[in-house]
C-alpha cells in the first residue's frame, strides 16, 4: 500500500426561532467580492526534532493565511485548503492554493490555506510508527512515511483552530469544506474520514507539550471533501497500525478528481477510495481525468474547470443558497 507515498435556539411561544448559526449561508455564482488576505496567522505549534523523536527539539510556529470576502455577511461557509508536495515540499502560497482560496472567497466563503510540518522538519511520530516502518517499508520510504503523521496532526490542529475562531470570521461551522492537491488531498481525505482523536491522541502531552496549543476542546467536523489526485493512505495506516477501520457512514461526502495516467499517485488509488465510499454508502462524485497525469489543475470535464465542479459539489451536498 505504501507504494502510493508521494515523490476541516431560542424559543418563544413554543415556536422555534432559528439563530444565525442555523441559517443556510448564501454564496455567489460569480466573483463579486473583493478579498482581504491576512498572511501568516499562527494556528498552533509543533515540535521539530534533530532526528526522529530525539530529545533535542525546537518549537515550530504553524501558520495559515486567511482569505475573507469583503462583505457584511454574518453567516459564512468556510474552506480549509492543504497544499501538496509529497509531504516533502510546498507551501500555503503555491499558485494552486492561492487561486482556489481567492476563487471561493470572492464568492462568499472564508478560505484558509495552511502550512504544516514537512519531512525535513522531523516532527514527532508515535512510538508504534518506528518499528512498523522498519519492518514494512523500503528504507528509502521511511522518512516520507514519518512525515505523514505530523502533517496530519497539524491539519487536525488547523481544523480545530477554524472551529475555535469561527465567530471571528462569521463562519457557520455546519458548512465546512476541506480540500487539497496530492499530499494535501491525502490529508483532506483524512480530515473527512477519521475520528476526532486520530492523529492527535497517539502522542501524549508529556511527549509533545505543543499539543496544548492545538485547541483540543474543539470539533474536527467537516461536511465535504475535495480530493485532487490524492489517496486514502493516512486512513489506511490507522487500520494497519491500530486496527481502526475509519471508513464508515459518518464520513464526509467526497469529490474525487484524478488523472487516469497519474504516475505519482496511481489512478487505482482513486478507484480504491471510491470503492470505500461505495461500501459505506456515503455520497461521492468521481471524475476520472482521461489521459491526465499528476496535478492537471487546468483540466476540464464537459467544459467545466475543476473549481467549478467543486463549487457545484459543495452546493449540492451542503444545500447552500446561491445568488
Amino acid at each position: 500500500m505504501f507504494s502510493v507515498l508521494l515523490m476541516s435556539c431560542s424559543e418563544e411561544n413554543n415556536v422555534d426561532i432559528p439563530n444565525e448559526t442555523q441559517k443556510i449561508p448564501i454564496v455567489k455564482t460569480a466573483a463579486v467580492y473583493e478579498v482581504s488576505v491576512t498572511k501568516d496567522i499562527t494556528y498552533a505549534e509543533g515540535l521539530s526534532h534533530e532526528s526522529i523523536n530525539s530529545t533535542n527539539a525546537t518549537v515550530k510556529q504553524l501558520k495559515l493565511d486567511a482569505y475573507v470576502p469583503n462583505n457584511s455577511d454574518t453567516n459564512r461557509p468556510a474552506i480549509l485548503l492543504i497544499h501538496g508536495g509529497g509531504f516533502v515540499s510546498g507551501s500555503k502560497d503555491v499558485e494552486s492554493m492561492t487561486y482556489l482560496a481567492n476563487y471561493f472567497a470572492a464568492r462568499g466563503w472564508v478560505t484558509f490555506s495552511i502550512n504544516y510540518r514537512l519531512q525535513g522538519d522531523l516532527g514527532t511520530v508515535p512510538a508504534a510508527w518506528v518499528p512498523f516502518a522498519q519492518n514494512n517499508l523500503d528504507p528509502s520510504a521511511v522518512n516520507q512515511f514519518f512525515a505523514l503523521y505530523p502533517a496530519s496532526r497539524d491539519a487536525k490542529a488547523a481544523l480545530r483552530w477554524l472551529h475555535a475562531n469561527a465567530s471571528t470570521y462569521n463562519i457557520n461551522t455546519d458548512y465546512i469544506t476541506v480540500g487539497g492537491g496530492s499530499a494535501g488531498a491525502v490529508t483532506a481525505t483524512m480530515l473527512g474520514v477519521t475520528s476526532p482523536e486520530d492523529y492527535t491522541e497517539e502522542i501524549s502531552m508529556t511527549v509533545d507539550p505543543t499539543l496544548t496549543t492545538t485547541n483540543l476542546n474543539q470539533s474536527t467536523k467537516v461536511h465535504t471533501v475535495l480530493d485532487f489526485w490524492g489517496s486514502g493512505i493516512t486512513v489506511e495506516i490507522l487500520n494497519d497500525l491500530y486496527n481502526k477501520q475509519r471508513f464508515d457512514t459518518s464520513d464526509a461526502p467526497i469529490l474525487i478528481m484524478h488523472g487516469t495516467e497519474d504516475p505519482t499517485v496511481l489512478f487505482s488509488e482513486a478507484e480504491k477510495l471510491r470503492d470505500n465510499y461505495i461500501a459505506t454508502g456515503v455520497d461521492y462524485e468521481f471524475f476520472p481525468l482521461a489521459g491526465k497525469g499528476h496535478g492537471p489543475w487546468n483540466a476540464t470535464v464537459n467544459g467545466k474547470r475543476l473549481e467549478a465542479l467543486c463549487f457545484d459539489f459543495i452546493i449540492e451536498q451542503q444545500q447552500l443558497k446561491v445568488e
